[in-house]
């Protein structure tokens, strides 16, 4: 399961982890911004790091995560496990998955290494999509805590070789 831009938001974190369950899914690939709203988004309504660290750590063992533009040193300090990476290679039955927050790479400025027909996945932008480009697939969760331009909160499932994008 795929979830982005979390932002802070206890009650949008607790919301990803039970889907997480109710899914069944494997791991759960974070693709940053987990603890701070950023200087550009307003304060989520909800906004309580301390409880997002202590649910996030209690499922640390099925997590995969990437760093995104808000998370920092401090984050990692007192998350118990990795978010410095700024991407993630993963491969689903034939698929490359490039996994990135998006603020580095996107579908503007995409990875040289991505190969055809693979997917790129990013968050960032808090607008879920997932489109067609040159070669690719380019998905990305949105934002369930501050989902933006008409979005809807959403997350991603990915499972052998095959990526569906889904609302809460």
């Amino acid at each position: 399961m795929v979830a982005s831009d979390l932002h802070g938001s206890g009650g949008w974190t607790s919301r990803v982890i039970d889907k997480f369950r109710e899914e069944r899914a494997d791991k759960l690939l974070l693709l940053g911004d987990l603890l701070y709203h950023g200087p550009r988004n307003d304060l989520p309504g909800d906004y309580r790091p301390k409880e997002v660290i202590e649910m996030l750590n209690g499922i640390r063992e099925s997590i995969i995560a990437v760093r995104g533009n808000c998370d920092t040193e401090v984050d990692q300090m007192v998350l118990e496990f990795p978010i410095m990476a700024d991407y993630a290679y993963i491969v689903s039955g034939d698929i490359v998955i490039f996994a990135t927050h998006g603020h580095i790479y996107n579908p503007v400025t995409p990875p040289a290494s991505l190969p055809e027909g693979g997917i790129l996945l990013c968050g960032h932008t808090h607008v879920a999509e997932d489109r067609m480009m040159d070669g690719y697939r380019y998905m990305n969760p949105g934002s369930p805590s501050i989902p933006k331009s008409g979005s809807v909160p959403s997350y991603i499932i990915i499972e052998n070789g095959t990526a569906e994008l889904k609302t809460f």
